[in-house]
């Protein structure tokens, strides 16, 4: 099976900033469509910080990153953009993306994605926070 893609982490100082990509497995451009980004930290359950409806271009945010965070649409559509800014050693994991309704995606924003059935995991991007 075709699982997501995601690139662009790294090592930066506290302040820093990365820009993630992500082309999603099982995006399929359907108007309750939505696609997320999720975090992993070691010992600690996955959880997402972002995601977007692409049929209209909002986005949503878990306090934990708002106003740091930002999630776009790239070109082409089924790639999604996660701009980190102002980055804090609580920001260190593991940073996957994922797509499903809109139901389902949102829901989980600033949630546990513990319980979340999607098989199509990508291998994702370590981002790590340290001085």
């Amino acid at each position: 099976q075709v699982q997501s893609v995601e690139s662009g982490g790294g090592t930066v100082q506290p302040g820093g900033s990365l820009r993630l990509s992500c082309v999603p497995a099982g995006y399929t451009h359907a108007s309750t469509d939505c696609i997320g980004w999720f975090r992993q930290a070691p010992g600690k359950e996955r959880e997402g910080v972002a995601a977007i409806y692409p049929g209209g271009g909002s986005t949503y945010y878990a306090d934990s990153v708002k106003g740091r965070f930002t999630i776009s649409k790239g070109n082409p559509e089924n790639t999604v953009w996660l701009q980190m800014n102002s980055l804090k050693p609580e920001d260190s994991g593991v940073y996957y993306c994922a797509a499903d309704s809109c139901t389902q995606i949102l829901l989980l924003v600033g949630r546990s994605a513990q319980a979340f059935q999607y098989q199509l995991w990508g291998q994702g991007t370590q981002v790590t926070v340290s001085s």
